[in-house]
């Protein structure tokens, strides 16, 4: 999926197997859910080769939180940009990340730290996740405290203006990062995405939500943190 994946256990009981099935599993999400490759599922859906009652039922949930998001961000958060073909990879990401950690916790494991990308799930703990600096490679922002949990962050830092408000077609560039803390990965990612992709806006939007906690930088640079924020000490 185009992002480094580290998993750290520390129970002592844990079989081999368990990763092993949670790397498989993020492999055949790749394969079937990528846009990039001309035989997944998404790209035979988008060139009309399936039909809506001939998708998978993972496909059903993922197209129906992107159409959730779609609806709550007023359309700054679409999978379908003008222009563009069906891009589901915003929820796909969280989505399967979280999959996966559900995966690993049923074969045991009550204590891990699973990172894609920089977006983490824990379980047990308190485990310490940094927040990078948007313009600081070297530095850290904040540092929380997460158990049974996850967090994601979207920026500009790493692949420039990427991501695009769906009500303009244009890159969303009115924050330099927002990270959401959230029960979920599937939530916390997409949210995050989401939330960037309206801008400066998108900062109370996100904190508005249910169980989600936001830290955020402005395109002025300035910092924006809700109060449950779990901030180490």
């Amino acid at each position: 999926m185009g992002f480094p994946v580290s998993l750290r256990i520390d129970d002592e009981d844990v079989p081999e197997a368990a990763a092993d099935g949670l790397f498989a599993w993020l492999r055949e999400v790749d394969a079937r859910f990528s846009p990039f490759k001309p035989d997944s599922e998404v790209s035979r859906l988008d060139r009309g080769e399936l039909a809506a009652d001939g998708l998978s039922a993972d496909l059903v949930e993922v197209l129906g939180l992107c159409e959730e998001y779609r609806v709550a961000t007023g359309g700054a958060f679409d999978a379908r940009l003008p222009g563009r073909g069906l891009d589901p990879c915003a929820v796909v990401k969280g989505w399967s990340v979280q999959r996966a950690a559900e995966l690993l916790a049923a074969s045991g494991a009550t204590r891990f730290c699973l990172n894609a990308g920089g977006d983490v799930v824990t379980a047990g703990g308190p485990w310490r996740v940094g927040v990078r600096h948007p313009e600081r490679a070297d530095r850290l922002c904040t540092v929380l405290e997460i158990t049974d949990g996850a967090v994601a962050t979207s920026a500009r830092y790493e692949r420039g203006d990427h991501i695009v408000d769906g009500r303009t077609g244009r890159p969303a560039t009115g924050l330099l990062s927002v990270t959401v803390v959230a029960r979920s990965l599937t939530e916390a990612d997409a949210t995050a995405t989401a939330a960037f992709a309206m801008g400066a806006e998108g900062i109370e939007w996100a904190a508005a939500r249910e169980g989600c906690e936001v830290f955020a930088v402005d395109a002025e640079h300035r910092v924006v943190r809700t109060p449950g924020l779990p901030v180490a000490t």
